[in-house]
């Protein structure tokens, strides 16, 4: 969890304390009038739990502020829209998922990404692309529509082929040879790969393997016009807008970017793992 995300959760649960002390109300008795546990309002307060919209509904009718229950709903809203659980976003399926980033990147102009251990999902095959929404679902265990996922997922690559539009794309070497699906399909992925080198709309780096680096390749990210950056975690996906983690993590972009080859280096890279795949096939 970020540190700006539970810094914004405790800020709302000092807020949440205040509302109650004004009531006059200890954190018993103030439970006891909600119908809760007293623990509950324990975790809310010190920043333990993260509130839902009905939670502050509910705390602002106790403590007679109905004034104050849009300012509470506001709060919580920013706090899920900055960490949103895997597991609440696919509670719908992968679909709706997929459907929302192609709506973002069609509306983007500038993208620059990062991955450390998957082709960016824009990249994908379909058979790849159904490996690693099969692979989640069974992780997670979310519903499995994965057919309407894949073909959500598809439908994000008509942007690449788009005017108006720029993917810069940084992927370290071992993403390469991460195997999300079988070996033959592994070798049409990687061709798959190479072939957006030199589109219009693509600037593809590979950082290789061994390279000296000031940076560790942890999380992915992408960076959406210079404005918000989309970061994976294994329970989440993070949303940062502020100015200075933008600046931050363009920073690290940039320093990847010293460290990473293109065009026939890339393409070297990209096929000599594609040729692993073909003779593991």
């Amino acid at each position: 969890m970020s540190t700006d995300y539970q810094q914004a959760r405790e800020a709302l649960g000092a807020r949440l304390r205040e509302l109650r002390t004004e009531t006059g109300l200890n954190g018993k008795d103030f439970a006891g009038r909600l119908g809760w546990q007293r623990s509950k309002i324990s975790r809310l307060e010190n920043g333990k739990q993260t509130a839902t919209e009905a939670d502050v509904e509910t705390w602002a009718q106790g403590a007679e502020r109905p004034d104050v229950t849009d300012e509470l709903r506001r709060t919580v809203r920013n706090l899920q829209t900055s960490y949103r659980s895997w597991r609440r976003q696919l509670s719908a399926g992968h679909r709706a998922v997929q459907e929302g980033h192609v709506v973002q990147e069609a509306q983007a102009q500038t993208i620059h990404i990062f991955e450390s251990g998957i082709i960016p999902g824009i990249f994908q095959t379909p058979d790849y692309a159904r490996g690693v929404l099969t692979d989640v679902s069974n992780r997670l265990g979310t519903p499995r529509d994965i057919e309407e996922g894949v073909r959500a997922r598809m439908k994000r690559q008509e942007t690449l082929y788009e005017p108006g539009h720029h993917f810069d794309t940084l992927i370290w070497e071992a993403a390469l040879h991460v195997a999300r699906c079988a070996p033959e399909a592994m070798a049409v992925q990687l061709h798959r790969l190479s072939g957006f080198i030199g589109l219009d709309t693509v600037t593809l780096g590979v950082i290789p393997l061994g390279a000296r680096t000031s940076f560790s390749p942890k999380h992915g990210f992408w960076i959406i016009d210079e404005q918000l950056v989309v970061a994976d975690t294994w329970s989440a996906e993070l949303s940062l807008d502020s100015a200075e983690d933008v600046a931050l993590y363009r920073k690290t972009w940039e320093l990847m970017r010293e460290s990473a080859v293109f065009d026939h280096q890339a393409h070297r890279l990209i096929d000599r793992a594609r040729v692993r795949f073909s003779d593991l096939a």
